[in-house]
């Protein structure tokens, strides 16, 4: 997980949600790594999570990750558990709870694909959840008083004063 964090701190660095993933073989080796680039390719497909499957697959020229398992910084979206699912991970362990976008809400089936039973993967969360969540917090908390000051500048800048009519 030290690695996944490692990555979410490069995705903090070049302003993306930081979120980072890393893909561990059979006998512990990291074959992937990867970050949030959604901002930077600006497709909501960039998940660190996808990312990270796509360059393990490439790696292992093969798309099935049978004996792998995904560490990621935060609990995957639907799309990216799904992916987990298909490119048959063994397992995913992530750090912080995503009450957003997290495949567990709202959901009576989770990780049902297609039949049930065809996605039978192991699911570890909470791994050094409060350093992946600290990172979250932290940054959301710059992007949103970034934004309360460019408001602030906009209100306060010239264009903005209102004009009067003297009359002659």
């Amino acid at each position: 997980m030290n690695q996944a964090l490692k990555q979410a701190r490069k995705a903090y660095e070049h302003t993306e949600v930081p979120v980072g993933a890393v893909v561990v073989d059979s006998h512990g080796v990291i074959i992937a790594r990867a970050y949030n680039q959604v901002e930077k390719k600006q497709s909501q497909t960039a998940h660190a999570e996808l990312l990270a499957i796509q360059k393990a697959s490439k790696k292992l020229h093969n798309w099935r990750l049978s004996d792998c398992w995904l560490y990621v910084t935060l609990e995957p979206c639907e799309m990216c558990f799904a992916l987990a699912c298909l490119s048959r991970v063994k397992g995913i362990i992530f750090g912080a709870d995503s009450p957003l976008f997290g495949y567990r809400l709202d959901k009576k089936d989770t990780g049902r694909l297609y039949k049930i039973g065809t996605c039978e993967i192991e699911v570890i969360s909470g791994v050094q959840a409060s350093q992946a969540a600290g990172l979250l917090k932290d940054f959301f908390k710059k992007k949103r008083k970034k934004g309360r000051d460019e408001a602030h500048k906009k209100n306060k800048g010239p264009s903005s004063r209102k004009k009067t009519r003297t009359r002659k």
